[in-house]
């Protein structure tokens, strides 16, 4: 009787597990997910979003599929948001201060000379201030899985060198289709033109507009080179990268499905950073080898330029909100100790 006994409690016992396995299995659905994003494959953005799409497979036994659309073949940032909300479009990374149009607050990471390293923007946006703020999009439609990295941006343009704070002057700069940055280039006195990325090379190359600004890695990967003579190494803003979700697409998951894309997101994060990073200085040395001339701004100069653009930092922590600035000045402060 007692072996009996044994027998059945090992076979119930198995079979639960085999359930229990069967239910997980199930909860894994077969989908495919498309993630646009602007930069070319190759960039280290791109390289971000192919570990993703790999992991992903790995991790869903090759049930759901990450399917990527680089080089802003879906539209503009604005565009794959607003996709995005509607469900056409389920994943993206972008600029975080590009989400500004729809949470207020991440306009802060677009303020001027906020961070002093690519370490402390990591702490900041992987400590409570940065997970409130993605917090924040899923009542936009969207949801937050993390923050890559696009570098320091710097300006080129393809009429004289930028070697003092006024030599930017007069000079036609592309900027991103966010508020604070037209305000930041006007103010600096050049005259700031937003479009969308996958329009700027044209522009650049018809001189619709002198220059623009981005970081190394994409001023290399997007050849600006051919179109561009002068780069100067501004640093004036760090570019966080949102990775985001649709939250029509995160509501249709199921707990498991939701693991695998978080998990993944996470290691994919590690990875993009440091390729990020890596890049970076091999995205100088080669702008270089193509041609261009790159100026490196004296401190002075870079002294004048953080003066100029205090009033811009007064009206956008007037519209992000004291609190918020204040909060996130508090986390900075607490890095650099």
């Amino acid at each position: 009787m007692k072996n009996l006994f044994k027998k059945t409690t090992v076979a119930a016992i198995a079979f639960m597990a085999f359930a229990v396995a069967g239910t997980a299995a199930a909860e894994v659905k077969e989908r495919t997910l498309k993630f646009a994003f602007q930069n070319q494959t190759g960039h280290p953005q791109a390289q971000g979003a192919q570990k993703f799409a790999d992991l992903v497979a790995e991790k869903s036994g090759k049930k759901i599929t990450v399917k990527l659309f680089p080089g802003g073949t879906l539209g503009g940032d604005l565009q794959t948001v607003s996709a995005m909300q509607g469900g056409t479009v389920e994943i993206t990374v972008l600029n975080a201060g590009i989400l500004s149009s729809q949470v207020k607050e991440f306009a802060a990471y677009d303020f001027p000379f906020l961070f002093a390293n690519a370490q402390e923007a990591d702490a900041v946006t992987d400590g409570p201030f940065g997970q409130k703020l993605l917090a924040k999009l899923d009542e936009k439609n969207l949801h937050g899985l993390g923050y890559w990295d696009l570098g320091f941006r710097n300006v080129t343009n393809s009429k004289r060198p930028i070697a003092k704070a006024e030599d930017l002057a007069g000079l036609k700069i592309r900027v991103i289709q966010s508020p604070i940055y037209i305000d930041l280039f006007n103010t600096l006195g050049a005259n700031a033109t937003p479009m969308p990325f996958p329009e700027l090379y044209s522009a650049l190359d018809q001189k619709a507009v002198d220059g623009q600004e981005n970081p190394n890695t994409v001023i290399a990967s997007s050849k600006f080179a051919e179109v561009q003579k002068h780069l100067t190494q501004t640093r004036h803003i760090y570019n966080p990268q949102a990775l985001i979700v649709s939250k029509k697409a995160w509501d249709s998951m199921s707990a498991e499905e939701k693991k695998i894309i978080n998990d993944a997101a996470a290691e994919a994060t590690a990875f993009q950073r440091k390729v990020s990073r890596d890049a970076a200085d091999t995205a100088l040395d080669a702008l270089k080898k193509a041609g261009m001339t790159v100026t490196e701004l004296p401190p002075a100069e870079v002294a004048k330029l953080r003066e100029k653009v205090k009033p811009v930092i007064d009206k956008y922590s007037a519209a992000v909100g004291e609190p918020t600035v204040k909060e996130l000045m508090a986390e900075i402060a607490k890095v650099r100790k």
